[in-house]
């Protein structure tokens, strides 16, 4: 090659879903439809765009920011109730992202999202290709929660949720229900669900009659929330278990994953043995994924409603 021949630069749908504006597949369609802009003019698939090009979506210009590519970055934090997962609030309200290390280069991308009444397990990416596919309905990621629900709950109320309940927005089941144990009026379940509706868990136990007090998301794919990781405390995700969760979405990990040393504190600290469990108590982590957590379980050989066994 040349010296003088000039960088072709990468494909556009690549640099919008780094960027964190959708899937590939997605933005393929926005090209098509002619949504997107390059220098002016509309874009066609297959196009590749330079770090100097102007790129326009909706005739909206997207930030030279958004579009450098940062190294492929995940973290796991532990949110507490209380936190919203977005960048701004008009009511000033405390967000997960005053809590976390600040990048040199890129943006943290939540995957997912929970409400502000909803703690436990949230990812977060510099990778925005990688959130959404982590996020798609389509690759079948498993999102597990730890949900207290006030009163008795019925082997019937419990078989509607295994079988399907109608929601405003489409038909949604669990794909397995176990109980975790509780005493008086509160009982603890461990569910696991393929998709990530806004509210989704509660409005489903809300749909057979049961008020839940407590919801906790425990397990995103392959990653588990350790109770070494205590709340409002962060983590990077080492190269292994980002390759597994790569894996996982469907994302190709040809991106690499060293990282600069870390603006903000870590935990747990380096050196320190994490336990594979969720939390503490009645939250219990009883993932069939976490294989020697589920070894021990109570559970075990039991099955769910669903009629899966543990």
């Amino acid at each position: 090659m040349s010296k003088d021949k000039q960088p072709i630069g990468d494909r556009l749908q690549k640099v919008l879903a780094n960027a964190g504006l959708g899937s590939r597949r997605e933005i393929e369609g926005w090209i098509a439809a002619g949504r997107v802009e390059v220098n002016g003019k509309l874009a066609e698939l297959g196009l590749r765009v330079l770090p100097e090009d102007t790129i326009r979506v909706d005739g909206r210009p997207v930030s030279k920011r958004k579009l450098e590519a940062p190294n492929r970055e995940v973290l796991v934090y532990n949110k507490p109730e209380g936190e919203l997962v977005t960048r701004n609030d008009p009511e000033n309200r405390r967000t997960v992202f005053q809590s976390l290390p600040r990048l040199d280069h890129g943006r943290w991308i939540p995957v997912g999202r929970l409400d502000i009444n909803t703690s436990g397990l949230l990812l977060l990416t510099t990778d925005g290709e990688l959130a959404n596919q982590l996020m798609h309905p389509s690759q079948q990621v498993e999102r597990e929660y730890a949900v207290r629900v006030m009163g008795e709950v019925t082997e019937e109320q419990l078989h509607q949720l295994t079988h399907g309940v109608e929601l405003e927005d489409g038909p949604a089941r669990f794909e397995e229900i176990v109980e975790s144990g509780g005493e008086g009026i509160n009982r603890w379940f461990h569910v696991v669900i393929m998709e990530g509706r806004q509210r989704e868990v509660r409005r489903m136990w809300e749909a057979v009659g049961c008020r839940v007090s407590r919801l906790k998301r425990v397990r995103y794919g392959s990653v588990l929330l350790e109770s070494a990781l205590k709340v409002g405390r962060w983590r990077y995700l080492k190269a292994k278990e980002i390759e597994e969760l790569a894996n996982v979405s469907g994302v190709k990990t040809d991106r690499p994953k060293s990282r600069p040393k870390s603006k903000g504190k870590s935990y747990p600290p380096k050196g320190s043995k994490s336990r594979q469990s969720a939390s503490r108590g009645n939250t219990r982590q009883t993932s069939r994924q976490a294989k020697s957590v589920a070894k021990n379980s109570p559970w075990k050989g039991k099955r769910s409603p669903g009629g899966r066994s543990r």
